[in-house]
Formats: C-alpha cells, sequence, structure tokens
C-alpha cells in the first residue's frame, strides 16, 4: 500500500482535534492522533528526503492529520539512556557546576514559526518536546539518578530545579505561539510494571513541575496533553486532578489496554491512540480494519477519542500496516 492506494478527502480542522481534547461535544469524524512518525517513515511516505519539521508537514496534511507536531529548541546535552558506555555528564556536584547550562536566550521556538508559514488552512501545531524527567534521567543516566536519589538527594533537587526553569520559559513560547493549538508533557515515566522512580519522588520531584506547565499551557487558553509510556496507575489521579492534564496517549495493552483506561478515565480526559503497537506490526491487514472498527464503535462513538497508535510510528513498523490504519479510519469518515 502507499499513500496514493489511502482513500482520503483532505479537509483539515484542528478544531475537529479540539473537540476530543475538551471533550466538547462530537467532532463531525474521529481525528487522527500521533506522537510523531519517525523520519525514515515520513520519507518513505513522501518518496523524498524530510530533514526538518517543515519538509514533514505534506506528511501530516496528506495523512489526514489537524496538525503537525513540531518541537522548539532545547539545547541540552544528554547522555544516550540506550547505550550507557558512552556515560553521563552529571554524576556529582562538580559535574552539575561545570555542566553547560544553556541560557534562555539559547532556547525559542524557530522551527514551529517555519512551520507556521507553511501550514496548509485548517492546520495548527501541537508542540511538545522531551520531559523534564526523561532530561534528568538522561543527565545521570537511570542507575546514577536511582542512586543519588538515595545518596545526594539535594543535588537531583537542583537538577530538577536548573530543568524546570528552562522548561517554563520553552513552554511558554510554545504556549503563547499563536500557530499552536495544544502542547504535548512528554515524559515516560513508567515501564510495565510500575513508575521508574517511587510516586513520592515523582510527587516531590516531577509532577510540581508538570503542574506548572499545565498551567502555563492552560493560561494560553489551549489543552495539555501527556504522553508517558508505562505504567502510571498510582499516580494516574495525580495527573488528572492535580496537574490537570488533558488528554492522555500512550497505552500498551500489556499494561493497560486502551478500552479500559477509556473505562477508567474517559470521564475525566481524552483518551488519545490506543492501537497497541505490538499488534499493529504483527496484525494481518483485515485483523487490522477490524482493530480500527473496534476502537472506532467502542470508543469513537462515545467521544473524547483520537484514532492512532498506542505510542508512535517506528521504521519497524511495516508501512502497509500503518497506511491500512489510516486508510480504514479515512473509510469510515466518508463512506
Amino acid at each position: 500500500m502507499t499513500l496514493d492506494d489511502v482513500h482520503r478527502r483532505l479537509s483539515p480542522d484542528f478544531n475537529r482535534l479540539l473537540k476530543v481534547l475538551w471533550r466538547d461535544g462530537h467532532p463531525d469524524w474521529v481525528p487522527f492522533y500521533e506522537l510523531f512518525a519517525n523520519v525514515p517513515v515520513i520519507e518513505k511516505v513522501l518518496g523524498r528526503p524530510a530533514p526538518d519539521s517543515v519538509s514533514a508537514v505534506e506528511f501530516y496534511y496528506q495523512l489526514g492529520y489537524d496538525y503537525v507536531p513540531v518541537p522548539p529548541e532545547l539545547p541540552l546535552k544528554l547522555g544516550d539512556l540506550v547505550d550507557s558506555r558512552r556515560g553521563y555528564p552529571i554524576h556529582d556536584r562538580a559535574t552539575f557546576n561545570e555542566y553547560p547550562w544553556p541560557s534562555a536566550s539559547e532556547t525559542g521556538v524557530r522551527q514551529i514559526s517555519a512551520v507556521a508559514q507553511v501550514l496548509p488552512a485548517g492546520m495548527r501545531i501541537v508542540g511538545q518536546t522531551f520531559g523534564i524527567f526523561e532530561s534528568a534521567e538522561s543527565l545521570f543516566g537511570y542507575r546514577g539518578l536511582c542512586e543519588k536519589l538515595y545518596d545526594d538527594r539535594p543535588l537531583v533537587r537542583d537538577v530538577f530545579q536548573r530543568l524546570g526553569a528552562l522548561y517554563e520559559v520553552v513552554y511558554t513560547a510554545m504556549a503563547r505561539h499563536p500557530a499552536v493549538g495544544a502542547v504535548v508533557i512528554s515524559d515516560d515515566l513508567g515501564f510495565k510494571g510500575q513508575a521508574l522512580v517511587s510516586p513520592a519522588d515523582l510527587r516531590e520531584l516531577v509532577l510540581p513541575w508538570h503542574k506548572r506547565l499545565a498551567r502555563i499551557i492552560h493560561d494560553n487558553g489551549k489543552p495539555c496533553i501527556l504522553h508517558s509510556c508505562g505504567n502510571l496507575e498510582a499516580i494516574m489521579d495525580d495527573l488528572i486532578d492535580d496537574v490537570g492534564i488533558d488528554a492522555k496517549h500512550s497505552y500498551e495493552d500489556g499494561i493497560l489496554p486502551v478500552a479500559e483506561a477509556y473505562r477508567r478515565y474517559g470521564g475525566r480526559i481524552a483518551i488519545l491512540g490506543g492501537f497497541d503497537v505490538d499488534r499493529l506490526v504483527r496484525s494481518s491487514l483485515p485483523e487490522i480494519r477490524r482493530g480500527v472498527d473496534v476502537l472506532l464503535d467502542d470508543l469513537g462513538s462515545r467521544g473524547g477519542y483520537a484514532l492512532g497508535s498506542g505510542n508512535s510510528i517506528p521504521e519497524f513498523i511495516p508501512l502497509d500496516h500503518y497506511l491500512t490504519m489510516m486508510d480504514q479510519g479515512w473509510r469510515r469518515r466518508v463512506l
């Protein structure tokens, strides 16, 4: 399957997604939501290089999204959580003091402004960047962060304070930009069994910053989406009632299937995506179409839901599987 095989009727309207995010009635059809598609996927669909956010706009437009996800500039020098052999920049007070913390003037929304110049009518930008917890984890390493939480907690607090101050600047710039229609707090806080650190640590060090970012987003009249992988059951009430998120993305059948998430939380927040990535990879094309139908019949019919994968669209998802999910979503709209 190629883009030309996807049954489409292009009419982007970000208000359609806003109805979902605010849980404000039913849009004319269930919109699509994806945190992002990886660059190789975008390039395969378009048949050309797409090295930046501007060049990716056509991908999101052609597939029927009502928005383009765009990051701000946040030049942090981070370690690699996949390959710990490379080391991590902070491991004691001396390396904290030596770390090249970017100034507020080095952050910005230049990419967002560039994309705003080429947005098709009806589309908006969703601003998003990696999260405060993820950044701390990438400064210490996961093991290093856990160790410092035990033996040098003041250092951990100072790292979160420096990160939080930067994030406030960046999120204020994103939320104020006129082309931005919603903002994502994207911060992976858990794994399959539980949160990555204790709920008490998250409540002390992370969630207060998330709450401040959510307030910045809301003060600018825009919805706050949380993207977080992992089992967050222990802190979901905090995220909804205290942080004040409007929508949650990232669902995995092995942790919390999206239908169960909707049953538990759909009366309080919007539920986004949820077509499990593993199922999207392994299923046959007819099974993918049936899976889309189940999501639309069950969740889409009740409002406060947008169709998409459980996480994102990496290169290992067969392209025809992804396009079949999108095609079935389109067919349910227009046929």
